[in-house]
């Protein structure tokens, strides 16, 4: 599959993402939270659109991503949806709707996928979630795999921290990953781990590995929008890299906006009826 031939594919679904592996075609995933910005990144022949649960921290101003609920999980999810045409879309199960009770796991991910439409869903954590995983699997819905920081586990890690710097930590995220990909997870994201051992973990499974603070050896990237777009200010780990400065553009749009209105220099004469 060729750079060109992967642009064309009408609908990308989990046999376009592991054809894409196995021909050494990178994948591109980006978050959304909305069915105005869903539209336009799709346009852009982005592969994979997340609906993550950092929509606690962007869309909510919470400080982590356990506060947001699975209601609101699925408002964003079913607005994206509408505005997807090619992009896969995954939807993260959010804090509290999976640990501990495989069951309560597979009703959350029924909902998610009855009520937005999305494609997969993704889950945080290795060998401790593995039941809900496959029960969710038993009703045909696909998983993503997310080992590494992961982000709902931030008061157990204490810290943002790369993890799997130690030797026993970087074993089990390894064996983590085989058992997600034993049990039929079609993907795994990789965040905040050291390049080597990502690179090893990519070569080691036949599924894509999306890397996000993971280098470049894996199978794909993954950024949160907000973040790469310079909408948010206040973050910026090492392996962010912002493609433009939308905070202070929209600042000056807007401050404009309001300096026009105050000297009655809007609406002029052409914009009214």
């Amino acid at each position: 599959m060729s750079v060109h031939e992967s642009s064309k594919v009408r609908k990308v679904t989990t046999h376009v993402l592991h054809k894409m592996k196995f021909h050494g075609k990178k994948i591109s995933m980006l978050t959304a939270y909305d069915y105005s910005l869903a539209r336009i990144i799709d346009s852009t022949g982005i592969d994979v659109v997340l609906v993550g649960d950092s929509a606690s921290n962007v869309m909510a101003g919470n400080e982590s991503t356990l506060p947001i609920t699975l209601d609101q999980m699925i408002y964003h999810a079913s607005s994206v949806v509408k505005g997807i045409n090619r992009a896969m879309v995954i939807v993260d199960m959010p804090f509290g709707t999976y640990q501990g009770n495989s069951m309560e796991a597979l009703s959350s991910a029924v909902r998610i996928m009855k009520e937005t439409g999305a494609q997969a869903i993704k889950i945080e954590g290795g060998a401790e979630i593995i039941e809900s995983v496959e029960r969710i699997l038993s009703a045909g819905i696909p998983v993503m795999g997310h080992l590494g920081l992961t982000p709902q586990s931030i008061h157990k890690f204490g810290t943002y921290v790369v993890r799997a710097t130690e030797e026993d930590e970087a074993n089990k995220l390894l064996k983590d990953a085989h058992l997600l990909e034993e049990a039929g997870c079609f993907a795994i994201v990789l965040e905040k781990v050291p390049a080597k051992l990502a690179a090893r973990v990519t070569q080691a499974l036949k599924i894509p590995i999306i890397g996000i603070g993971a280098g470049a050896d894996v199978d794909g990237q993954v950024l949160v929008l907000h973040d790469m777009l310079g909408i948010t200010q206040n973050f910026s780990p090492r392996f962010l890299r912002r493609y433009h400065n939308l905070y202070e553009e929209i600042r000056g749009a807007v401050q404009a906006y309001v300096d026009d209105v105050k000297k009655l220099d809007f609406p002029n004469e052409r914009e009214q009826y």
